[in-house]
């Protein structure tokens, strides 16, 4: 018992640790995203200390990736130029070293998105998968109960199916919900942190894959990068609904959280669990 508890406060000061070096360092965080969340991620990262870049051009991403401590892949809005710029950035972060984090926004909705996520994984070394829970079913099991891009499945049902994906990726696979679940195969984490608000904004789960990346940047474990994360981004979510109307305000609100909330207030509010 002693045992879990000396890690979860372990973790507890590295996320701490972690908010300090992002905002000290303020990591370039290369950005192959999609069209509805384009403007809403760069401001989170903005807020949170990283700086974005938005860039998916072909000839272009090569020479943008080897500038940045993180790419974000997103498979938000695909067409097949970008899925081949997405592939042709993957490779090149993967020769340098560049920690690669997966959204596969959609997967198991329709085919083009499920392969999209299916060639990224096969053809780059991906650092972390972050998904919704039928997302993350759809890439271990083929089959989910994907409403276009939203979740129909729950983070504890899938558990199980996330464990086995991440051993056969050999890839930590992160599902978001109203609990976070976090697992590299082996080391099982959950973060509790996070507000219902969170899901009336689009892009909030989108701006977590962004967030986890800029994380990813400055931790080189990727589950203590992924689990700090997403303990610094539902902690602002729960800041930013204390004094919300509805979603409007929640939004504006809630960049103000991010840019706000101290290493100090991190440290104190975030709720990880490791075991």
């Amino acid at each position: 018992m002693n045992n879990i508890h000396d890690r979860a406060t372990s973790m507890q000061t590295q996320a701490a640790t972690n908010l300090r070096k992002l905002r000290e360092t303020k990591p370039l965080v290369h950005n192959i995203t999609n069209f509805v969340v384009m403007n809403f991620t760069a401001n989170i990262l903005l807020a949170a200390g990283a700086s974005p870049v938005m860039a998916h051009a072909e000839n272009e991403v090569e020479e943008m990736v080897s500038f940045a401590r993180a790419l974000v892949l997103n498979i938000g809005t695909l067409t097949d130029d970008w899925v081949d710029a997405m592939i042709k950035a993957g490779k090149k972060a993967t020769v340098l070293g560049v920690p690669i984090i997966l959204d596969p926004v959609g997967a198991g909705a329709t085919m083009l998105r499920t392969k999209a996520a299916q060639r990224i994984l096969a053809e780059t070394r991906v650092s972390v998968v972050r998904g919704n829970a039928s997302e993350i079913l759809a890439l271990a099991c083929g089959n989910s109960k994907a409403k276009g891009v939203d979740a129909a499945d729950s983070v504890e049902a899938v558990a199980e199916q996330a464990v086995r994906l991440a051993r056969e990726l050999g890839v930590p696979v992160a599902i978001t919900g109203a609990e976070d679940f976090i697992t590299d195969g082996e080391r099982i984490v959950r973060v509790s942190n996070g507000h219902p608000l969170m899901g009336a904004v689009t892009g909030t789960g989108c701006g977590a894959t962004a967030v986890i990346g800029a994380f990813a940047g400055i931790d080189p474990d990727p589950v203590s990068a992924t689990a700090t994360a997403l303990a610094y981004y539902g902690l602002a979510g729960q800041v930013a609904a204390a004094g919300a109307a509805g979603p409007g305000s929640f939004m504006i609100r809630f960049l103000d959280a991010l840019y706000c909330l101290t290493p100090e207030e991190l440290e104190s509010g975030c709720k990880i669990e490791e075991g």
